[in-house]
């Protein structure tokens, strides 16, 4: 296929820098004059690593990082589905398909993941049944996946955390459900990472903040701030967590399935003492009411059938409604919504003034960020905040005050 064509496949693409065109044109020649010269080759996967390999003796290692880049852009213009194009799916290959369906939610219910992760791993997979359709289960292999990625990464421009997210949805589809294991992918385009500085308020812009919330939201906003939790965390707090002799918050089975403690601030004591009397009178009522006890993590519902109904197990932020269990069916009180707090929270930056795009979340990088400025180790804030790899935390360096570093801008060294 003449290169002229890849070359406006490059410049049609927004993933692709225009200035790095003429390079990718480069790397692809020079493969192509080494797939020529070496024809015995037998995989294509073999031919670009030999090719890598050369490469890696004559140049820089960023360069060979281009060159595979462009080679893997180059395989997918070449190999690009043409969906119009496609037969019409038999009804038979939909029964296969819903069925495959219903056996990856099983499998995941049995190895006990969120209802979080089994929406989105489903969803994955719904995207994935979409792209590589009239083919069906069985006839998967790992070049579906490789094309699926692909088009992830070229055509709808996806970050690289949620090109992982779909291949671990379709690593799972694949060893549990086809029971097949996934080979070499690396020919797949990959989604280039981005560096993103979060969003921070400064200490007062907080205050303002939190000053036109109201009620529950309210509340909520100083747990997340005064301890960095996650919104979902907060949202996902029991009777059992919040210590007031120690002032901590547990976290249970947080971002990675794991428990870490937190931050009670002193000052907002007292109003959460006097919101969990609230609760409690809302957990008198449906324990009057003979409703269903709340959802308990695991395998405890079996295991303590009555420990659902215990005051220890109840939310810390209960919905104002009964709501139905999606997997179970069972009608009882959930947490609260998510929603609650980021209507709040847009309704008070906009009250506020705040010229800042403001989440939950904000309010996280916030804790972490005001803590770094006030001298907090950052190995501290790594536990606190529940990060594995120091280099998460490490981020926060980059958006702290310079002058708690003791850095004065030169403009403030000039005479008035």
């Amino acid at each position: 296929m003449p290169l002229s064509e890849f070359r406006s496949y490059l410049r049609s693409n927004k993933s692709i820098p225009n200035k790095y065109a003429s390079f990718y044109i480069k790397w692809v020649q020079d493969f192509v004059r080494f797939c020529q010269s070496h024809p015995n080759t037998q995989k294509p996967s073999m031919q670009v690593d030999r090719f890598l390999i050369r490469l890696a003796k004559k140049y820089e290692q960023w360069q060979v990082d281009q060159a595979r880049h462009a080679i893997q852009h180059y395989c997918y213009f070449l190999e690009r589905p043409n969906r119009p194009d496609r037969p019409i799916e038999h009804p038979e290959s939909i029964k296969d398909w819903k069925t495959a369906g219903e056996s990856m939610v099983r499998v995941l219910r049995l190895k006990q993941r969120s209802y979080r992760t089994e929406r989105t791993y489903i969803h994955w997979l719904r995207s994935f049944y979409s792209h590589v359709k009239p083919a069906i289960p069985s006839e998967l292999t790992d070049r579906h996946i490789i094309d699926f990625l692909s088009y992830l990464a070229v055509e709808r421009h996806v970050v690289k955390s949620t090109q992982n997210q779909a291949f671990n949805a379709l690593l799972f589809f694949y060893r549990h459900v086809l029971e097949k294991e996934v080979g070499d992918i690396r020919n797949a385009v990959r989604a280039r990472p981005k560096f993103r500085l979060p969003t921070v308020l400064s200490p007062v812009e907080v205050m303002q903040l939190i000053d036109h919330l109201s009620g529950v939201s309210r509340l909520m906003a100083k747990i997340i701030y005064g301890g960095g939790l996650r919104r979902d965390e907060c949202m996902r707090l029991r009777v059992k967590d919040l210590d007031f002799e120690r002032n901590t918050v547990t976290i249970r089975a947080g971002k990675g399935d794991k428990d870490r403690q937190t931050l009670l601030p002193e000052s907002i004591v007292d109003e959460v003492r006097q919101h969990m009397c609230n609760v409690r009178h809302l957990y008198e009522a449906d324990r009057r009411a003979d409703i269903a006890g709340v959802q308990l993590p695991g395998a405890l519902g079996k295991k303590y059938p009555l420990a659902s109904k215990e005051w220890i197990w109840y939310w810390v932020f209960p919905s104002a409604r009964l709501s139905q269990d999606p997997r179970s069916g069972v009608v009882r009180r959930h947490h609260m919504s998510g929603d609650v707090l980021r209507k709040g929270i847009r309704n008070a930056v906009k009250a506020a003034g705040l010229a800042k795009r403001v989440t939950a979340h904000t309010l996280r990088h916030s804790f972490a960020t005001h803590l770094l400025e006030n001298g907090t180790d950052i190995r501290t804030i790594q536990q606190l905040l529940g990060h594995a790899d120091l280099n998460t935390t490490m981020i926060y360096t980059h958006v702290a005050r310079k002058n708690a570093l003791g850095v004065r801008s030169p403009l403030d060294r000039q005479p008035a």
